[in-house]
């Protein structure tokens, strides 16, 4: 069920925890990030949650105005769930917590890793080439994104490109390995663990293009 609870002080850090302290609810916030997100995304997004978890975090975070849910225009017409003005001010916080958590030893295996989490580390980590701009196709979990390089930064949101130089199907887990190391794609697609298509070139340029270890 979803919460109320607070703290009952009135400290903004403890405010802010009355909002966003309950476990999962950053979780969701994060996967939101990118972009608008169905609920099923968000639940392929946090395995470990139950639904009804995962539907109580929303509601409460709806209820405080962090996100909000909308249809989307026809033909797709589906709920999405996404970040309000409000809540996209919580980003930079987010981003500094992963950063301040990679001091972290890691939990006990099995662990999980999201697509949205490589990806935030991918826009937050890759300095392409200015001078070569180009778009890319990402597919993570049966889930389609766009990564544009642009003026040395990296661009990403859910959903087709119009039109892509090159293209990559894998797992989020293969991909923070490739990021790791660009010389292991060749690899991953001998072995079947990663599919590319269109200029490698500029496929490996986007791998090569972070500057710090994996998340």
């Amino acid at each position: 069920m979803p919460t109320s609870r607070s703290y009952q002080d009135a400290c903004g850090i403890a405010r802010a925890l009355d909002v966003v302290g309950e476990r999962w609810a950053l979780l969701v916030v994060r996967e939101l990030l990118l972009g608008p997100q169905r609920f099923s995304d968000l639940r392929s997004g946090l395995p470990g949650a139950s639904s009804n978890l995962v539907a109580d975090r929303l509601r409460e975070l709806a209820g405080r105005g962090v996100i909000r849910r909308r249809r989307l225009a026809p033909p797709a017409a589906s709920w999405v769930y996404e970040l309000t003005d409000w809540g996209r001010e919580l980003e930079p916080i987010v981003l500094a917590l992963g950063g301040w958590g990679l001091t972290v030893p890691l939990p006990a295996t099995p662990t999980t890793l999201s697509a949205t989490s490589v990806l935030l580390f991918l826009r937050g980590s890759a300095r392409p080439d200015p001078q070569a701009p180009a778009t890319y196709r990402l597919e993570l979990d049966d889930q389609v994104w766009t990564v544009r390089t642009v003026a040395g930064r990296a661009h990403i949101q859910p959903g087709e490109p119009a039109d892509a130089d090159a293209s990559l199907r894998t797992d989020p887990r293969t991909l923070n390995a490739l990021l790791e190391n660009p010389d292991l794609l060749a690899d991953a697609i001998s072995d079947g663990s990663a599919a590319a298509a269109g200029d490698l070139p500029a496929l490996r340029r986007l791998l090569r293009a972070v500057t710090s270890p994996a998340a």
